[in-house]
């Protein structure tokens, strides 16, 4: 049995640890005002941000899927790793030694085996590395320089050589403290009937690293004919750290431009990737034995923001989102084309495709026509639906009408599949013209291809102003056909299906709501400018939403108002473990709840605290995300900036003391109508004017408070 993590070492990684550097590892955030930044959520597919990450409380909330939480729980959903894995991946991350509260049956930790198997591969990486000068690796180096490659150049991208013979990297692994079953587990070595061997033998190597740069499996290129696996290129099998599906070889190099220039270049192997940087196209990456799919497309789409306007030039230097496939011109390439057409839909932006004249790939491309040839590959680039459907006509001889016939309806399903419905009319009519068939015949075939394939109109891609002119054209004929109903009826369910599961725990438009969220929402994320004294003034009385009386129980289970010099995520901490299961993710809704608070037109907000480097996210709070275009500070809240502003704090305490002025003066209030409800009921005089004093003294404190807190505000 291992010991519990030490609870002071848990603080440190939570104070160290920058939520906005771990979350834009994978996802592009924009600046949303108040210290918030918005993303697409990596944990569900969505087409429209609603990941939200407030940095200075070290706090994450998606308002698409509900998950939430701080910075552990963002690496437990990331990494999919209990709670203690998340910690020492994180210790790891930041260079913090962890110590242990032994059990009498315990031993120390040396590394969780998340933490094992990454090293391993990174001491296979330098074994590989270190092999590649060798007399033996020769053929590695001949392959490498004739495809133009320098020494320098091989290095930069980690290439290396896995020797012959049995177990060369085990021993080599075996000798820097590794166990076999960690070998095994990473992918690196197989258990034979003699023992474990070394999975790479024979072969160059290219390291698999993730966006962060950790290495978490190797590609393999075969070089003798003697070789036992009669594949070309082999890769680490699904491991822990590695699954083909959701791993792009490049990405670490590629990740900083792709976000930059929101733009993705998608080859076909290492060396085309190699080939691409080489040439300047730095957004190159690449699959790893698996055809691009979804998953790929989901790690891509969080990282240029995938939006409607790809390809698009706006005004200024901003640009449409860009996914750029590139094929060999062979039927293998054509093949792979329609595959990425049938992903076209995950994405919001068009895709394109960048084939060579003569069919060469980016690598063999450069070999003979130098690094000008691949970039203009690039920025030649069609897109998709031309490039299918014109393969598709180009199958056909056209000059014949059992040619044109064929062509039609070879075409019409491609048509039919475009998702952005404005495109399909444009496309049919290129298709005709192209084929030489009346565009009436084209568009009878595309519609017919649309029944056979079950297409809808509401199933398909469009613009939310077109979906809400067509509710409401729906919904001004009162002529309506049962036809028409009954679609009209079924797209209401399916937007109210929608509008549901994008709610978070509660939305009413309603002032005492509102009231109410504000105040606890500034509690969470600003406690330091709550009025402690003003604070036990209210009770549970004062509020009237129950969620909220709840939570504010919940502060008190918590030990009341944080002092000021707790950090922000212990006092999340804290809260969320007080509120239990049921309120964690009010929490964390509340925790990213945008504030009308000074410096929201900055992206910033109140600071409080005298100490910015413990708190959450404390690297965030040096300077704007690269890129990003806010200004200011990253975050708002607790220990987030070493010189706090006296003008925004007073205003945001004003602030909040007039949420709490409001809530008891509702609660005040609500006790007057019920004693003039127990007064008229009463037939004793004098217990009428008990109560009438009563109501006197209430109406009395009711004034201070206006007096106090709200004359005070008009004269500032």
């Amino acid at each position: 049995m291992v010991g519990r993590i030490k609870k002071e070492d848990i603080e440190k990684v939570r104070s160290s640890a920058d939520l906005y550097d771990i979350v834009s590892d994978s996802v592009t955030l924009k600046a949303s005002g108040s210290g918030t930044f918005m993303g697409l959520c990596p944990f569900h597919d969505e087409k429209t941000p609603s990941f939200s990450v407030r940095p200075a409380l070290g706090a994450w909330h998606c308002f698409g899927c509900g998950l939430g939480g701080d910075v552990f729980g963002y690496v437990e959903q990331s990494e999919s790793v209990g709670f203690a894995e998340a910690v020492e991946i994180l210790a790891d991350k930041y260079g913090i030694e962890l110590h242990y509260e032994n059990t009498p049956n315990s031993q120390q930790r040396t590394g969780s085996t998340r933490s094992r198997l990454l090293q391993a591969n990174e001491e296979a990486q330098k074994f590989f590395v270190s092999q590649v000068m060798s007399k033996e690796a020769l053929p590695a180096r001949k392959l490498l320089g004739g495809r133009t490659f320098t020494k320098s150049q091989s290095a930069r991208f980690g290439c290396g050589y896995a020797p012959r013979g049995w177990d060369n990297l085990v021993r080599y692994l075996a000798g820097k403290g590794f166990t076999q079953q960690e070998m095994i587990d990473a992918g690196l070595a197989r258990q034979g009937q003699r023992g474990v061997y070394d999975y790479f033998r024979g072969r160059a190597t290219w390291p698999i690293r993730d966006s962060t740069g950790r290495t978490i499996g190797f590609g393999a290129r075969k070089l003798y004919d003697d070789d036992t696996i009669q594949a070309k290129y082999i890769n680490t099998p699904d491991t822990t750290l590695y699954h083909k599906n959701q791993v792009l070889y490049g990405i670490d190099l590629a990740k900083k431009a792709i976000v930059a220039k929101r733009q993705v270049v998608i080859v076909e192997g290492y060396t085309d990737v190699m080939a691409c940087h080489l040439a300047g196209i730095d957004t190159a990456v690449a699959t790893c034995g698996t055809a691009f799919g979804i998953e790929h497309a989901k790690i891509v789409r969080r990282l240029i923001s995938d939006d409607a306007l790809g390809a698009v030039q706006l005004i200024g230097p901003v640009r449409g989102s860009r996914v750029i496939f590139t094929f060999d011109g062979d039927a293998a390439g054509q093949k792979a084309a329609i595959h990425a057409f049938g992903l076209d839909g995950t994405f919001l932006t068009q895709t394109f495709v960048a084939v060579a004249q003569d069919g060469l790939d980016p690598c063999d491309l450069r070999i003979k026509h130098g690094d000008v040839a691949v970039q203009k590959l690039i920025e030649g680039a069609k897109p998709l639906y031309d490039f299918v459907i014109d393969t598709a006509i180009a199958a056909f001889d056209t000059q014949y009408t059992t040619g044109q016939v064929g062509a039609m309806k070879a075409v019409a399903p491609v048509i039919a599949q475009i998702r952005d419905r404005s495109l399909v009319g444009m496309y049919a009519q290129k298709a005709a013209r192209n084929i030489g068939v009346s565009l009436g015949q084209m568009n009878e075939e595309v519609q017919s291809a649309r029944r056979r394939m079950n297409i809808r109109d509401e199933d398909a891609y469009a613009p939310r102003h077109s979906r809400q002119s067509f509710d409401a054209q729906l919904e001004r004929n009162e002529n309506m056909t049962p036809g028409a109903q009954s679609q009209h009826r079924l797209a209401v369910q399916r937007k109210g299906a929608v509008q549901a599961a994008r709610q978070g725990y509660f939305h009413v438009d309603d002032s005492v709501f509102i009231c109410e969220q504000q105040l606890m929402g500034a509690i969470i994320q600003i406690p330091q400018a709550v009025d402690r004294e003003r604070f036990e003034e209210l009770d549970e009385l004062s509020f009237s939403v129950p969620l909220f009386k709840s939570l504010y129980q919940a502060i008190y289970v918590a030990g009341g108002l944080p002092p000021d010099d707790m950090p922000a995520g212990l006092w999340l901490h804290n809260l969320s473990k007080a509120g239990g299961p049921l309120l964690e993710p009010v929490i964390n809704e509340l925790a990213v709840l945008p504030l009308p608070l000074p410096g929201h037109e900055n992206g910033g907000n109140a600071n409080f605290g005298p100490d910015s480097s413990r708190g959450a996210g404390s690297a965030a709070a040096q300077g704007n995300a690269e890129g990003d275009g806010a200004s200011g500070l990253r975050g708002t809240g607790l220990r987030h900036s070493s010189v706090a502003e006296p003008e925004a704090q007073e205003a945001a305490a004003q602030y909040v003391s007039e949420l709490m002025a409001k809530l008891r003066d509702g609660s005040l209030m609500r006790r007057i109508a019920a004693i003039r409800r127990q007064m008229n009921a009463a037939a004793d005089s004098s217990m009428k004017l008990r109560l009438l004093q009563t109501i006197t003294n209430l109406e009395a404190e009711r004034k201070q408070i206006r007096a106090r807190i709200f004359e005070v505000s008009h004269r500032t």
